[in-house]
């Protein structure tokens, strides 16, 4: 009996001991939980507060020669291939967010030297991130992820060792949702190990930029911290001299031509070298032009300059470009396979110049026939540019995480028009067209005829016209002073209302005139020849016009190519995949354009027009795509317009020197405009059904597409 109750309080003092255990087991994960709960309070105050990153505990990780090194950069990296984006938009977030890794001192074993010394400028971009909206504590909700470890220079990283610092990163999983900051390249062209990483760096070229992958960044200098803000002072007129070129900063193999280029226009262009003081080149900063009679500092030299040369240079790796944008230079870029910073997004045409390398000779001719009215333009736009992206470290890094957003995120981004307007309310350079998306259908079009004295083909048009159901009315412009047009009892009757005009001078521009007569927002421009195209096809073009009101929507397409054996652009009207120009003679065009031609063509261009009777209707391509950088819409297969009842003596194509005018027209008005405006596109709209084997009355446009 004893041993029985000894057994039993045996067995309750374990019972209690095993209940003990159970309550002092709950309340450490007890406390546990409470620290979690604290510390991921913490880290949500943390990221609410945007601490900046702690430099007081950085651990050292000692790198051996048996470490895993990060493999080749993949050069067929794609964003759909090599980033997982069913990391990106966890828990709802439709937003970019990026994990920076905390700060750790690598060193190498063999050496004992620290691997990668973080930088001032480095750290900025860190912080930058972390005060950011972009930015997450938790790299398990983190779309992409910055190490810690600073690339920002290649050429002050020693070789492999920083390449095992990156696959030592705790997700760094062969780079993959990685990007890596590497604004300055090496000198030796050897491209740092980032595998699957997305590099942000400067200094890119066509053949080594991973396009909708990589991100060109401009090549920031401590420098443009000390430029003065010149908003203030006055730059809309041209500077004292035309062109400023360091020649320090140019390859070996072009400053011979840019030393011709001053001694042919000595006061236009400022050539700056080194001085020679003492047999000694001189202190950094300090340069003379090349009589050696003044001394300047650089980069202050470039606020003498309207146009500042932007060269081939030893490395890609120069900060020039953004120095010329810091002085309201604008940069005259002569690097053929340059990728511009931020090209993505940013119009460069806005604010900058680009010319062929082949083309450096007569760089002083083209910058001459620059009106001060673009000059004005492209500083003011250049100032805007580089105050909003440009200007220091944590500008340039919000904009980068911004493009890389839009890239993941599609749904979310700004527009180019967005990216590139200014915030003020001056006069835009963009397309003015507040428009809605869709123009009203009631409102129709106004079909604008030039004729001479086509009388047949001119009535045969106006009845075809007329039986178009987005027609409103009919506007003849009668282009023959010599002889009255026919009496309105002998037009066609048809049930829509026309009128007729008999203009003053017998000129081509008459046909976009902004004529009161016109109520309507869309304008069919048509010559009188035009007679082959059906109601379908015209109805067809409306409606695709109604989708793009700010472009010239019509049915004859042309091209523009450059000929490289006569340096020369050419003119060409032979079948071809790309467009570039849709010729006004039966086209589309909202009644803006008409007002902007008539009262807003840059140079003489329209004066030219109306002296040789010709190439309007390429003016009004240049005109519509230089504003709105945007190209032409082909409508319906149809590629060949021809009159049958016209004899080839009659039509102007048939003089042998057409092809010819029409060819050095685009060559004028391209070296009128400063650039190249026209875009050429391989698309062309057609009906949704079109050619489908499909019941003819389930399709609104049957008759379409005949030759």
């Amino acid at each position: 009996m004893k041993k029985l109750l000894a057994s039993i309080n045996h067995r309750s003092e374990r019972f209690q001991t095993s209940i003990s255990y159970i309550i002092i087991l709950i309340l450490v994960i007890s406390g546990v939980c409470i620290v979690c709960d604290l510390f991921n309070l913490r880290n949500e105050a943390g990221q609410n507060n945007k601490v900046p990153l702690d430099l007081d505990h950085v651990h050292e990780i000692l790198l051996s020669s048996g470490s895993e090194e990060a493999r080749e950069r993949d050069d067929n990296c794609r964003l759909w291939d090599c980033v997982n984006l069913y990391r990106c938009g966890q828990k709802g977030h439709d937003r970019l967010t990026v994990f920076v890794y905390p700060l750790q001192e690598y060193i190498d074993k063999t050496s004992g030297n620290t691997v990668s010394i973080l930088t001032r400028e480095y750290y900025q971009i860190l912080e930058a991130v972390v005060r950011s909206r972009y930015y997450t504590p938790n790299p398990n909700e983190a779309c992409l992820f910055l190490p810690s470890i600073d690339t920002l220079n290649s050429n002050l990283v020693k070789p492999g060792t920083v390449e095992q610092a990156l696959a030592m990163q705790n997700h760094w999983e062969n780079g993959e949702n990685h990007i890596i900051f590497n604004m300055i390249p090496r000198v030796d062209g050897n491209i740092l190990k980032t595998d699957r990483a997305i590099v942000l760096g400067g200094g890119f070229d066509s053949w080594t930029y991973r396009t909708g992958f990589d991100l060109a960044l401009p090549i920031f200098s401590p420098t443009q911290q000390k430029v003065a803000d010149l908003s203030a002072k006055s730059t809309h007129l041209p500077r004292r001299n035309l062109l400023v070129a360091v020649l320090p900063n140019i390859y070996q193999k072009y400053r011979r031509y840019v030393q011709t280029l001053a001694d042919d226009n000595p006061n236009d262009v400022l050539v700056i070298d080194n001085c020679i003081i003492s047999n000694k080149e001189s202190r950094n900063g300090i340069h003379c032009n090349s009589s050696r009679a003044k001394v300047f500092e650089y980069p202050r030299v470039y606020e003498k300059g309207t146009f500042c040369l932007y060269s081939h240079s030893v490395t890609m790796g120069q900060s020039d470009l953004m120095e010329m944008l810091a002085y309201n230079c604008i940069p005259l870029i002569a690097v053929d396979n340059f990728v511009l910073p931020f090209e993505d997004v940013l119009d460069w045409p806005l604010f900058s110049m680009r010319i062929r390398e082949a083309e450096m000779h007569s760089i002083v001719k083209k910058l001459e026939k620059i009106s001060h009215t673009k000059i004005f333009e492209l500083q003011r736009q250049g100032r805007w540019v580089y105050n909003r992206y440009f200007k220091d470290l944590n500008v340039i890094t919000l904009t980068a995480l911004e493009i890389l957003e839009n890239r993941i995120f599609p749904h979310r981004a700004r527009s180019i028009m967005d990216w590139n307007k200014p915030d003020d309310n001056y006069r835009s350079t963009f397309n003015p067209l507040f428009l809605p998306v869709i123009s009203p259908k009631a409102q129709g079009f106004t079909a604008v005829i030039l004729t001479y004295d086509r009388v047949e083909s001119l009535f045969t048009l106006i009845q075809k016209l007329a039986m178009v159901p987005s027609l409103q009315s009919i506007l003849v412009i009668w282009n023959n002073q010599n002889k009255m047009p026919p009496h309105l009892s002998a037009f066609p009757t048809i049930s829509k209302p026309l009128k007729v005009i008999q203009t003053r001078a017998n000129r081509l521009s008459n046909r976009f005139y902004p004529y009161n007569e016109i109520e309507t927002e869309a304008i069919l421009t048509i010559d009188d020849d035009i007679n082959m195209l059906t109601t379908d096809e015209l109805d067809f073009g409306y409606e695709v016009w109604r989708e793009f009101p700010d472009r010239i929507v019509g049915f004859p397409s042309r091209i523009h190519v450059w000929d490289n054996a006569t340096m020369h652009w050419r003119y060409e009207s032979e079948w071809t995949n790309q467009i570039s120009m849709v010729l006004t003679g039966a086209a589309f065009h909202h009644k803006f354009w008409s007002h902007m031609y008539t009262y807003a063509m840059p140079g003489n261009i329209k004066d030219w027009v109306d002296q040789h009777m010709n190439c309007e209707d390429i003016a009004m391509n240049f005109l519509v795509a230089n504003i709105t950088n945007k190209p032409p819409i082909k409508v319906t297969p149809r590629k060949k317009f021809k009159c049958p009842e016209c004899t080839n003596t009659e039509m102007l194509s048939a003089d042998l020197n057409h092809m010819r005018e029409r060819s050095a027209c685009i060559d004028r008005f391209a070296s009128i405009y400063g650039r190249m405006p026209l875009h050429s596109v391989e698309f062309r709209a057609d009906p949704v059904l079109f050619r489908d084997n499909f019941p003819e009355k389930l399709k609104r446009f049957n008759d379409v597409g005949n030759l």
